[in-house]
Order: C-alpha cells, then structure tokens, then sequence
C-alpha cells in the first residue's frame, strides 16, 4: 500500500495474476480491517496497461474514527 493521507492505493504483485480483480478486493479489504476504524469515503479502480497486460490498482479514500469522548 501507498499512503499519503487519509487514502491508500493498492495493487496486485507484477505477473500473471496482477489483473486478479478479486484478489485485489481481498487484499484491499484485509488492509482496511487492518488499518482499525475507519469511515470509507471512496473507492476508485484503475487499470494500468503494462507488458503483462492490465494491472488494476484500487485508491480508497478514507478518514480514522476517532473514539467519542465523554465529558464527566
């Protein structure tokens, strides 16, 4: 995963399976549980056409849920 605020882009290893869409669902998905919580604000698929053929990368926009505070 690449990161640079409240998103992340990720994509499959270069070669044969790089264009495993559901793979990369996977993927995108165990990342996010790892993150913690977090509110989704986007998701947008693109392919890159590479030697291989496609390499789809997913960017999903998100931002951390903070804890609520409770004032004594």
């Amino acid at each position: 995963m690449v990161s640079s605020g409240p998103s992340g882009t990720w994509s499959n290893p270069h070669g044969v399976e790089q264009g495993n869409v559901p793979s990369l669902l996977r993927r995108v998905a165990d990342s996010i549980e790892e993150l913690g919580p977090v509110e989704v604000q986007d998701l947008i698929l693109h392919n890159e056409i590479t030697a291989d053929g496609l390499r789809p990368s997913l960017t999903v926009y998100f931002h951390p849920i903070q804890p609520e505070h409770n004032a004594p």
